[in-house]
C-alpha cells in the first residue's frame, strides 16, 4: 500500500483486561517489584496497552522494515487490576523523507470514567525492504544474559520470548534470528519498550502510590543486542527525572519522565 495514505487511519477499540496473571507477567518480564504491584498496574504495562492496537497498523507494514524511534506515554490514573479498558489508535502523520516514512501513531485508553491514559508512538518504515544484514553475528545461548552486575540490566534470548508473550509484541526481530537479518540487523534485537519499561521501574522507585509517573518521553537511540548488559543511569530534577541505557559508549535509550504528585 500507499504508506503517505496511512494518515487518518484508526484501529480499534480493543478490549484489554487488566487481569492480576497478565500484569503478573509483565512485573516478572520486566523486572518490576512484584510486592508493589498488587492493585494496580505499573506504569510500563502501557506497552501492553500499545500492542492491543498496535498489531493492525504494523500488519500493514509488513513488507517494510520498520523501526520504533521514539515513544511518549501520559499517566492519567493508574490502570486497576480487574477492570476493563479500551484501547484505540489513530495514524495522525505518514510523511516521506529520504525513501523513509516518518509515521505518528496516536493511542488512547480509555475505562467507563472517561480516558485513563494515552500514548504517541514514531516509527520510521523504509519505502523499500532492507537489504540482508552484511554484519551478522552469532546467536548467544537462549539463557545467556549477560552476566549484568548492580545497576545494570540486560535480557537473553529466552528473556525476549517472555517479553514478547506478556506484550504481545512478537515482532520477529525479537526472537527469530533469521527475520532479524532481513531486516538488516545483525541478529535479534531487544524490544525497545522492554528497556523503556526498565527506565520507567528506575523512574517509579524514587516515588510512591499507584500513580508514580505523569509523563514520560522516550527516545530508542540504537538496537540492543540480547546478552548485553546496560547501565541504568539516572538524574533528578525537582519533578522531573532522567533515564540514560548505556554500555561500551553506545547510548541505547535516553527518557524524560515527568514525575506524578505524591
Amino acid at each position: 500500500m500507499d504508506l503517505g495514505e496511512l494518515a487518518g487511519s484508526e484501529f480499534g477499540p480493543r478490549t484489554l483486561h487488566v487481569s492480576p496473571d497478565g500484569v503478573a507477567d509483565f512485573v516478572a518480564a520486566t523486572g518490576d517489584d512484584a510486592e508493589r504491584w498488587t492493585e494496580f498496574a505499573p506504569p510500563g504495562f502501557m506497552s501492553v496497552a500499545l500492542f492491543a492496537v498496535a498489531p493492525d497498523l504494523l500488519g500493514l507494514l509488513y513488507e517494510h522494515s520498520v523501526i520504533h524511534g521514539d515513544q511518549s506515554f501520559t499517566w492519567h490514573r493508574p490502570f486497576a487490576i480487574g477492570t476493563e479498558l479500551s484501547v484505540s489508535g489513530v495514524v495522525t502523520r505518514s510523511r516521506e523523507r529520504g525513501g523513509v516514512y516518518f509515521i505518528t501513531f496516536e493511542m488512547e485508553v480509555k475505562d467507563s470514567d472517561g480516558v485513563v491514559a494515552a500514548g504517541s508512538a514514531g516509527f520510521l518504515a523504509a519505502g523499500e525492504a532492507a537489504a540482508t544484514s552484511s554484519s551478522e553475528q552469532a546467536e548467544p545461548e537462549a539463557t545467556d544474559d549477560g552476566s549484568p552486575g548492580q545497576g545494570q540490566k540486560a535480557a537473553s534470548r529466552g528473556d525476549l520470548v517472555r517479553y514478547a508473550a506478556a506484550t504481545r509484541d512478537w515482532n520477529p526481530i525479537h526472537w527469530d534470528h533469521d527475520a532479524a537479518v532481513e531486516a538488516g540487523l545483525p541478529g535479534v534485537v531487544a524490544h525497545g519498550l522492554l528497556q523503556a519499561s526498565w527506565a520507567l521501574v528506575e523512574a517509579s522507585a524514587t516515588r510512591t502510590g499507584d500513580r508514580p509517573l505523569a509523563l514520560a518521553k522516550i527516545r530508542f537511540r540504537s538496537p540492543l543486542p540480547p546478552a548485553t548488559p546496560v547501565d541504568v543511569a539516572s538524574s533528578q530534577d525537582g519533578s522531573t527525572c532522567s533515564v540514560v541505557l548505556s554500555g561500551q559508549d553506545v547510548e541505547y535509550l535516553s527518557a524524560r519522565i515527568e514525575l506524578a504528585d505524591e
